[in-house]
């Protein structure tokens, strides 16, 4: 598979997960709650949260903002630094109010990647809301997380989801 074909399943995957996510959510979304997009990127996943859940505060974080600059969020929506630095701070201010966790860190380098997954797969389980849902590109192993079939279109391994239920 070409690296074009590759990120257009990638693109794909992410755009059903998350269009599916919006579904599950329907109707169970309060105000007193967050969502995380974690790896902003080009801020196109970020763009697409704020079209799904319009209103609801959304926490973007990256080593270093280098998106799109109609989808940078505004100061206090970014946070940025080292995903080891960052996380554990944001994690200490909104536990338990997370409802949903996008994550896309692959970098290409598969030891960083599995290294970086580990980290939040132990880090993220105090900010979750109950029933959370996290959606990532790299398998995470979070107690309390059973793994949710992916929508229709997405092939298995590509993308990844979770419910979280303590």
């Amino acid at each position: 598979m070409s690296r074009l074909d590759s990120v257009i399943r990638r693109l794909q995957a992410q755009k059903l997960c998350l269009n599916y996510a919006s579904k599950i959510l329907s109707g169970r979304l309060v105000k007193n709650i967050v969502m995380f997009e974690i790896g902003l990127g080009n801020g196109r996943t970020y763009d697409h949260l704020l079209n799904l859940f319009p209103g609801y505060e959304i926490y973007a974080f990256d080593k270093q903002i280098q998106a799109h600059p109609n989808c940078i969020p505004d100061v206090d929506h970014r946070i940025v630094g080292d995903i080891r630095d960052t996380l554990p701070r944001a994690v200490a201010r909104f536990k338990g109010q997370c409802v949903l966790a996008h994550i896309d860190i692959g970098s290409g380098d598969s030891d960083y990647n599995c290294m970086i997954a580990e980290f939040l797969g132990s880090c993220l389980k105090p900010v979750l809301a109950k029933d959370a849902l996290i959606i990532s590109d790299q398998p995470l192993n979070i107690s309390e997380c059973v793994s949710l079939k992916l929508p229709p279109g997405v092939q298995d391994g590509r993308y990844h989801m979770q419910h979280f239920t303590p």
